[in-house]
């Protein structure tokens, strides 16, 4: 079977399922005094996932975390499919692909390390940010230019998008 340029799948993508922690995260916890853990996230990927949802796409976040406040900032975009505490990625792909009747060819998944292998070995379009492990480099068919936490998700979204027709063309509308 010949290799095709990633370029080629992006047509095809009506999916986009991405890990968080190293993907819309730089992976960096900040631990409180009190034992909170806290992230930080991209707010141009935000604004990408927000954009996606808005043009039609299927938006699904699957992550072996469990932090609450990441919940709320993903719902806050629109987000209604979050699976946190994800042990068996396969298992909360599947529900999600059999619940929205989607093809496993039709997806996009980015992640940045070892959980996400099982994953991204079946998806139409495996994805990861420059750095991603080794392990997961090496299966993905587009590798970011941006890292994880650092406009990664955007990049591959924005790039979907474009490819479809689907990113804002008319930057000469008058703005308030």
């Amino acid at each position: 079977m010949e290799d095709k340029s990633y370029k080629e799948y992006l047509e095809h993508i009506t999916t986009l399922i991405f890990d968080v922690d190293g993907v819309l995260t730089d992976g960096t916890i900040t631990v409180t005094t009190t034992g909170e853990m806290l992230r930080t996230m991209n707010i141009k990927d935000g604004y990408a996932l927000k954009t996606a949802l808005d043009k039609g796409f299927n938006v699904c976040i699957i992550s072996g975390g469990t932090n609450e406040g990441v919940r709320k900032r993903l719902e806050g975009l629109g987000l209604t499919d979050i699976y946190l505490g994800a042990h068996n990625k396969i298992e909360q792909l599947n529900d999600y692909l059999n619940k929205h009747q989607i093809e496993v060819k039709n997806v996009l998944y980015m992640g940045d390390d070892i959980p996400d292998y099982p994953v991204m070995t079946l998806v139409g379009l495996p994805c990861c940010p420059q750095d991603a492990v080794q392990e997961i480099k090496a299966i993905s068919k587009y590798v970011s230019h941006k890292n994880g936490g650092k406009g990664a998700v955007r990049d591959v979204i924005e790039q979907v998008l474009k490819v479809q027709g689907k990113w804002h063309g008319n930057f000469d509308a008058k703005y308030d």
